[in-house]
């Protein structure tokens, strides 16, 4: 195969997954029920489409198995390099490796990716629904990303951390170790159940055992096929996965070859900036050998650009790297979020500021407060994500000082002044949905003591737990208030650089006092003392300039009339003195002196702040391993919060981190110190000073839901725990004989009751369904891995015209005995079965409303 071969099948342009298989080096689509099932010796190759702000963006993987040969994977990378060329060099391309496979990779496949032994060669291919004849032992790993590895029938693969699933075709016992978490478990059973809709057409039956104890007929079960159990089990092995400061270590090479002999010239270490990339060149960006990215310059040589991937493989062979290293060729101007954020800053031509203005790189223009309509923000809660605004600020406030590390309530005249030398809890109460809500602001001084930080933040804890730990806890730093800050304090909201607002002050406060006022109104005004020098004044804003005698309002030349009006409101809090405006230019004689003299200061036009809008990225915290490690969620939503779990999310501006109900105590309380360590080490050089906000589950503000897609109140409350989600497969509480029929040896044991194995009745799998089966010894439940028509259950009558329960339940028209009329399963069930089953006799049942009728049958496998 060549360059310039046209081997590619059709490509649909269309959103979503599309897979193809390598088979005698031709790409073949993968039937859809099949998709997140891998052949360990097969390469595939994955092309993904979702809609972006730029209209789509497109990701282009290619996977290769274990056990693939190297013509299949030369062949994958050569048909990728083809789709590239035919999606105009558009898609973000990946190298995937078997059990390595990247974040983005993974978040295709919500229930797991599945490793098969064999491929091709082997003749079985495809996953093929109502296929019986198996029997394999899955091992299960993961709590975001999830993957199942086809292991040895034996003991000896399990251990104590992790979910096994031993699949009999017709049964699936999931066995969890005791060491599993929650969210383990209920991976474990969406893997089964995924299994068993897609693969076995509904009609398979799901058994878990927690407790070995508790379960002594599936451990029977189990001991028939993997042998008994000799000794103890071992521990599991933890993941080996980069921690943060690894990640931390970005280094970028300019790549290219000279006579023949490829360089790789290293030009720059953590924080990059954007301006490194030139478009004439390639470049590979190493993070710290976790990842490697290509990235391609628009103007770079064809020829470049094709060996982008061959270059990334030499580079990781130069290091040592393992062969397993993901890669990622990026292409100039179409960057993926992940390569964005390692960089200092990252700025688009042409980008949006707030609500759709667009300002063009390098305009000068005056800075502009965009303002929105606060009614939105319920009917928005995206608005409110974007703008950073809990509510309206109209709700109540509460202000407390910590002094000898206690809380002591600030009078309400003086709510909105703060001193550096302090720190002050700040509780904001307001309504919604006609119920309080709570967040806890932890304003943090800049020249506070350690002791009194650390009160603080324990003293909020405690408040915190008064308003049944509901509240949510912001941390701010001095000088890095949020948006919602500055709008509960209605544009009084003063920063004092130092002092402390005691009654017994230490320091006598300065006689002359220099303030800078920015703000159009009371949403979003702030007054911050900076060094009474004349070097400290900007012609773009307003000052105060307070004095034993008179406070002057100095007004720049680009200050606008709404900034001088709210520099007013604040001069009568700053000062009791006379007030005296001063036009910029026309500042008399006392001014300058106050100020000890006349200097240089800033008098050009503030240039337009771009803000770069940083896509929302989702994180699973965890340190408990002593390094700190951070899974990334792709593509997550209100799903992937799992109960048990301390979540991270970045929005740039602020970091949140949301605290599941049921997440263990050491991450909870280590979730502020993972937040900090987490911007420590972000490859980017993040400033420190980032608020955290701590949100609790179930106490979400309309800041943190608006970043997810269809968010979903009621939730918490609605949905399935663990637990219920093992009881809503079923309960199956008697079967009246089983026979296991594998390797020639049977399990025959009578009324063997297996409370935990479950059923479902078709693919759309009702939770409701409750199976139950004939409790009489005549006749007999037949499993058998060889299923075929002479293992199904017996099909004579138990009299004329009646059959037993299992000839009936959850089978399809093809395996229903001649002459039962599909639509009427149920009307050839004994009486007594039928009354086992529906709790009524037939003539009750066939008085109920048809849909009634339906709904039951369908619940029974009936349908």
């Amino acid at each position: 195969m060549t360059d310039g071969d046209t081997n590619l099948p059709p490509i649909e342009r269309k959103l979503g997954l599309q897979i193809w298989s390598i088979e005698n080096m031709k790409m073949v689509p993968v039937p859809e029920k099949a998709y997140g099932t891998f052949f360990e010796g097969d390469c595939y190759i994955i092309l993904h489409v979702k809609r972006s702000s730029r209209g789509s963006a497109v990701d282009l993987h290619y996977w290769i198995g274990k056990d693939s040969s190297q013509d299949e994977q030369g062949a994958a990378a050569m048909y990728v390099t083809q789709l590239d060329n035919a999606l105009r060099g558009n898609p973000v391309q990946h190298r995937e490796v078997q059990g390595h496979e990247s974040e983005t990779f993974q978040s295709y496949f919500r229930n797991g990716i599945i490793y098969k032994k064999g491929g091709a060669a082997s003749g079985f291919k495809h996953v093929e629904t109502n296929m019986y004849n198996i029997k394999r032992l899955l091992h299960v790993k993961g709590k975001k990303h999830v993957s199942a590895t086809e292991v040895a029938l034996s003991w000896d693969s399990f251990n104590k951390g992790d979910v096994f699933l031993l699949d009999l075709g017709k049964v699936l016992i999931q066995w969890n170790g005791p060491s599993c978490s929650i969210a383990e478990k209920t991976r474990g059973v969406a893997l089964a159940r995924s299994i068993r809709d897609s693969e076995r057409g509904g009609r398979a039956q799901i058994g878990i055992i927690d407790n070995e104890r508790d379960s002594p007929d599936l451990m029977q079960i189990m001991k028939m096929v993997l042998g008994e159990r000799h000794g103890e089990l071992r521990d599991a092995i933890p993941d080996v996965k980069a921690d943060e400061l690894q990640k931390a270590n970005v280094r970028l090479y300019h790549v290219y070859e000279k006579d023949s002999d490829l360089v790789v010239q290293e030009i720059a270490t953590r924080p990059l900036t954007q301006d490194l990339l030139q478009h004439e060149d390639c470049y590979i960006l190493d993070q710290g050998g976790f990842k490697i990215y290509v990235w391609r310059g628009k103007s770079s040589s064809l020829e470049e650009k094709k060996a982008a991937f061959t270059r990334a493989l030499g580079f990781i062979q130069a290091k040592g790297y393992p062969s397993s290293t993901n890669i990622e060729v990026i292409n100039d101007g179409s960057e993926s979020a992940m390569f964005k954020q390692l960089f200092q800053r990252w700025t688009e031509k042409d980008e949006t500021q707030g609500l759709g203005k667009v300002y063009t790189t390098g305009k000068i223009a005056k800075v502009k407060q965009v303002k929105f309509d606060t009614t939105q923000l319920h009917v928005r809660p995206e608005l409110a994500a974007e703008q950073r605004m809990v509510d309206d600020a109209s709700g109540e406030i509460e202000v407390w000082r910590i002094e000898d590390l206690q809380m002591q309530p600030v009078d309400p005249k003086t709510y909105g002044q703060f001193y550096g030398g302090d720190c002050y809890l700040i509780l904001y109460t307001y309504l919604r949905s006609g119920r309080p809500h709570y967040v806890l602001y932890m304003w943090q001084g800049r020249h506070a003591s350690v002791d009194e930080i650390t009160a603080c933040a324990l003293n909020a804890i405690e408040l915190d737990k008064k308003y049944g730990d509901e509240a949510v806890q912001v941390r701010v730093t001095m000088g890095k208030e949020p948006v919602h800050f500055l709008a509960i304090f209605k544009g009084k909201l003063i920063i004092y650089e130092g002092g402390t607002s005691r009654a017994q002050k230490s320091t006598p406060e300065p006689g002359i006092r220099l303030f800078q006022v920015r703000g159009t109104d009371e949403m979003n005004t702030k007054a911050t003392e900076v060094p009474a020098r004349a070097s400290s004044l900007n012609s773009n804003d307003v000052f105060l300039l307070t004095t034993s005698q008179v406070c002057y309002l100095w007004c720049g030349k680009g200050c606008s009339g709404d900034e001088r009006e709210m520099a007013k409101m604040v001069a009568d809090i700053v000062s009791k003195r006379d007030k005296h405006t001063i036009l910029e230019g026309q500042e008399p004689a006392e001014f300058w002196e106050a100020l000890g003299g006349k200097a240089p200061y800033a008098s050009e036009k503030r240039f337009q702040e771009q803000i770069t809008h940083y896509q929302p990225r989702l994180f699973e915290c965890s340190n408990q391993t002593g390094r700190f490690i951070m899974t990334e969620v792709v593509g997550f939503c209100q799903e992937d919060l799992d109960e048990d779990d301390v979540m991270l999310l970045d929005t740039w501006e602020e970091i949140f981190l949301w605290v599941g109900k049921a997440s263990n105590t050491y991450e909870r309380n280590e979730a502020i110190a993972s937040a900090k360590e987490y911007l420590k080490t972000h490859p980017a050089g993040r400033d420190l000073a980032t608020p955290i906000i701590l949100v609790k589950q179930g106490y979400e503000p309309l800041n943190f839901t608006g970043w997810f897609n269809a968010w979903d109140p009621y939730k918490w409350s609605d949905g399935k725990s663990y637990e219920e989600m093992k009881n809503s497969l079923g309960d199956v509480s008697a079967i009246s004989e089983i026979k296991v029929d594998l390797n020639n040896i049977s399990l025959n044991k009578k009324t063997l009751s297996m409370t935990n194995l479950a059923g479902s009745n078709t693919t759309s799998a009702s939770s409701e369904y409750k199976s139950h089966f004939n409790h009489s010894d005549s006749n007999s439940y037949n499993y058998n891995s060889n299923y075929n028509s002479n293992s199904s259950p017996s099909l004579v009558p138990n009299g004329e015209g009646i059959y037993s329960r299992e000839v009936l339940m959850n089978k399809t028209v093809d395996e229903l005995p001649e002459g039962v009329d599909p639509t009427k399963k149920e009307y050839y069930l004994s009486d007594a079965d039928f009354h086992d089953i529906f709790g009524k006799s037939k003539d009750e049942f066939y008085q109920m409303p048809k849909w009634k009728q339906q709904n039951e049958k369908k619940q029974c496998g009936l349908f």
